[in-house]
């Protein structure tokens, strides 16, 4: 959970609701900004996702994450097979800034998992932040990659093929509307196209993504009739710059894309394609060591070069070098342990981590077999498997330590850098399990020359033990949170808790009033490196938040009963000192409490917890509403302003209905209405970040629900009068989803269920359907129109 999303659980997701998911499903408006059809940019342009990223979305956000797949299958049909997919270098780390064999293992899982996702191979990559050197380039080139896009001051000199003379294109001089050849050191070549860089500006920082007319325009200015050769105009902006940076931005490319397509001013394209096509006439020779983000070059992921993001005046980014000479430093410590302790495993150490990513994208047990056998140097055990796991699971985070946001922003107390420091801790925990190695203290002391720009954070090394060292995970604390967690929840004898899967083998539980008390043993798996344990637990919650526990290895069942047995008695006779004496004596000193949950379980308790408290403070808060409903009604009548404290009060209580109602598992349409009704009658703003998630996820679920039913007559009913509800409320409901879904029941299926119903039934049913599409501002003529459908 991150916080900062609200109302999301996180960032992934609220990036995919702002942008990712509608860049799927774009909407073309008309003149009077209605609907007349949705489209999905990522058929039209050329895109690449982290895999990262991807590996969320496959599970997190199917619809999305199909949208994705198909728009890349169906550019191949238009595209003359060419996808408009490109890879990407795995881990989004600076390519120039690691070491060859980090860089090969960067190229190879972007590979492996592009393949993985899209079914065939990438003919293009995007570098991070296209930070480029020549090393990458060869290493690319050997993989196949054709063909890779940098910002235009990165070309240092052009000619014309078949010429010996070069000519000077540093500062960004290089015309961006041909392909250029790169001829490499070893003979090898590749590709490279370079992004109109004024333009590509103006669409991040300048906006014309406010008018769809300025976009187009802009677009059709890069293009010269005074170049004699076919042009391709290249944009290359962030993806969440089409709807997160800039709201709607998705519907200004939909309609750029719309307007070019359909009056012809220009042939959309990918770099594949135009490769075929038009293959390169002029050589280039690329500035090594260059980003499109840093003017310095690459030194914004490695020293204070003066880059930031310009919020925080008087702050300093020097923590830069001494954050990435700690993490060197990690890494290098861990290769020759790594090396050693792999050797006697598989025959190449670095070969098998290459091939890591098969696993990584399925954890399938039959994919692990496959990934043993294949590399192994002999059958493995399962202990010698385990062993294997754990060393490639200590590589994979010290590549996703070097994710380049870690560096990006002003502060090293930002959750990127903390969460690059997290992958760090993970190397040191499984450096130790697996070499009895504390790299911890060696570490630290490169980090305590990191300093915070925040008095409160002082620098690298409390931030490590604030914000990181406590969210580390073992065998132990996943015991622990199920142990703490089955106290207000019933799970199942096998469950899942993240990564990790938890066999119950005794669960015993005993309460008092409000105080309850649970013990029990329990296996826990690490589905990653298929580690596994056995251990006992005793946990205890007193009615508030004041909660204890204890676990230690399983000792047999007999230990087990002792346990319990005594713990049980002592609790059932209410004596509280004794108690966590007993507790103590057989867990010893290292009790947990709530902060020991992981942090979304642990807002789910303490959710539960203060729900009395907040019960008892909205009761109070209504009495007043009610107490003062009247009087507001008759200040209205006479014309005289109603306090700020009335509206304030009515506006938390009506909202506060609001939302429960919209929880309940059948709705009260009357109930929703007479409470929207009230809204407008005193001009009550909502409270309504919350309210508009709660009402536009039930809206969701019941179009989810009509579109696997549509004959469904009440619901349809109900969504209609929810929705004229809502519409008399001060609250701007996200009715995306609720609109593709309506898009995709118009043509057949509206039809066919249509065909099925009685005729009296048929006709609310379609009138119903229609007031609801209007409703939802659809141009109800080409929503309707057979040209239309598709």
């Amino acid at each position: 959970m991150q916080d900062s999303a609200h109302p999301y659980h996180d960032w992934n997701e609220r990036l995919t609701a702002e942008c990712y998911g509608p860049n799927s499903a774009s909407r073309i408006l008309d003149e009077d900004r209605r609907i007349t059809d949705i489209m999905s940019n990522y058929e039209k342009i050329s895109f690449n996702f982290g895999p990262t990223l991807l590996s969320w979305m496959e599970t997190s956000a199917p619809d999305v994450y199909r949208a994705i797949v198909q728009a890349d299958q169906k550019s191949r049909e238009t595209r003359s097979g060419h996808g408009n997919a490109l890879a990407q270098v795995y881990n989004h780390v600076i390519m120039p800034l690691a070491n060859r064999r980090d860089k090969e293992t960067e190229i190879i899982w972007g590979i492996k998992d592009f393949q993985h996702r899209f079914g065939h191979s990438p003919e293009g990559m995007w570098l991070s932040e296209t930070a480029v050197d020549l090393e990458t380039l060869d290493l690319l080139a050997g993989q196949s990659i054709m063909f890779v896009i940098l910002a235009p001051h990165q070309a240092s000199q052009i000619r014309k093929a078949g010429e010996r003379k070069w000519t000077d294109a540093k500062g960004g001089s290089v015309d961006p509307t041909m392909p250029y050849v790169c001829i490499l050191p070893s003979g090898r070549h590749i590709n490279i196209f370079f992004y109109d860089g004024p333009i590509s500006r103006a669409v991040a920082f300048e906006g014309i993504l406010d008018k769809g007319e300025d976009f187009v325009s802009r677009i059709m200015s890069g293009f010269s009739d005074a170049r004699e050769w076919p042009q391709m105009l290249v944009l290359a902006t962030d993806g969440e710059t089409y709807g997160h940076h800039h709201h709607f931005g998705d519907m200004a490319l939909a309609y750029a894309v719309h307007v070019l397509e359909s009056q012809g001013q220009a042939r959309l394209s990918n770099f594949g394609e135009y490769l075929e096509r038009f293959p390169p006439q002029y050589q280039v020779k690329v500035a090594e060591d260059t980003s499109w983000s840093c003017s310095h070059g690459i030194d914004r992921w490695r020293k204070d070069c003066g880059c930031n993001s310009g919020m925080h005046r008087g702050w300093n980014q020097k923590w830069r070098a001494p954050l990435r000479d700690a993490l060197d430093w990690l890494r290098d410590t861990t290769v020759p342990l790594f090396e050693d302790r792999a050797r006697d495993l598989v025959g190449d150490p670095w070969a098998a981590r290459n091939d890591y990513i098969n696993v990584i994208s399925d954890r399938s047990q039959q994919n692990i077999d496959k990934f043993v056998g294949y590399n192994g140097v002999k059958p493995l055990g399962g202990a010698e498997r385990t062993l294997l796991l754990k060393l490639m699971e200590m590589e994979r985070h010290a590549l996703l330590m070097y994710t380049s946001c870690g560096w990006f922003f002003d502060e090293i107390s930002g959750i990127e850098t903390v969460q690059i420091l997290t992958y760090a801790s993970k190397v040191i925990q499984l450096a130790r399990d697996l070499f009895g190695r504390d790299l911890e203290s060696g570490f630290l002391e490169q980090l305590r020359m990191a300093q915070s720009n925040l008095p409160e954070f002082g620098d690298g090394v409390s931030i490590y033990n604030r914000l990181v060292k406590t969210s580390a995970i073992s065998l132990e604390n996943v015991a622990m949170h199920f142990a703490m967690s089955s106290l207000w929840q019933v799970y199942n004898t096998h469950e899942e808790v993240y990564c990790y899967a938890v066999d119950q083998e005794i669960y015993d539980r005993s309460e008092a009033g409000n105080a309850k008390i649970s013990a029990g043993t329990v296996a826990v798996t690490s589905r990653a490196t298929r580690e596994s344990d056995r251990m006992s637990f005793a946990v205890m919650s007193f009615g508030n938040h004041f909660t204890s526990g204890g676990i230690r290895r399983f000792q047999g069942q007999e230990s087990y009963h002792v346990m319990k047995e005594e713990i049980f008695k002592v609790f059932e006779d209410g004596d509280l000192a004794s108690l966590i004496q007993v507790m103590n004596n057989h867990f010893g000193a290292s009790n947990y409490s709530l902060i020991h949950l992981f942090r979304d379980q642990r807002r789910k308790v303490l959710d539960l917890i203060t729900k009395k408290t907040l019960e008892d403070f909205v009761a109070r808060y209504r009495t007043m509403y009610e107490e003062s409903e009247v009087l507001m009604g008759f200040l209205r009548e006479s014309g005289v302003p109603i306090p700020a404290v009335f509206l304030d009060i009515a506006g938390f209580v009506l909202s506060v209905d609001l939302q429960e109602e919209f929880m309940k598992d059948r709705i009260d349409v009357e109930a929703i209405s007479r409470t929207a009704a009230t809204f407008g009658k005193f001009g009550i703003e909502p409270v309504s970040v919350d309210l508009e998630f709660s009402v536009r996820r039930r809206l969701e679920d019941m179009a989810n629900e009509l579109f696997r039913r549509p004959s469904n007559l009440l619901l349809l009913r109900n969504m209609e009068g929810i929705i004229t509800a809502v519409r008399s409320i001060p609250l701007d409901v996200n009715l995306w989803e609720i609109q593709n879904i309506f898009y995709r029941m118009r043509g057949e299926t509206l039809d066919e269920t249509l065909n099925k119903m009685e005729r009296q039934k048929a006709e609310e049913w379609a009138e119903r359907f229609r007031h609801i599409a209007d409703m939802l501002s659809f141009n109800l003529a080409t929503f309707f129109s057979p040209q239309k459908q598709r």
